[in-house]
């Protein structure tokens, strides 16, 4: 497994509670700050899998 999809999942878990958290407390700026950090974790994650795939394929 890359390591670009372990940092993505994290992220991406980061993002989800960042988002939750400025949902609960009415703080808009957490929230997006939270969206941007799940689109970036999902991305980092795709990454890793391209990667993963490639490598098997040798």
């Amino acid at each position: 497994m890359d390591k670009d999809r372990i940092e993505g999942s994290a992220k991406s878990v980061k993002g989800s509670l960042k988002e939750g958290l400025g949902k609960a407390v009415g703080d808009t700026k957490l929230e997006t700050e939270g969206k941007m950090d799940k689109a970036e974790g999902k991305i980092q994650n795709s990454v890793g899998g391209l990667k993963d795939s490639l490598r098997n394929k040798d």
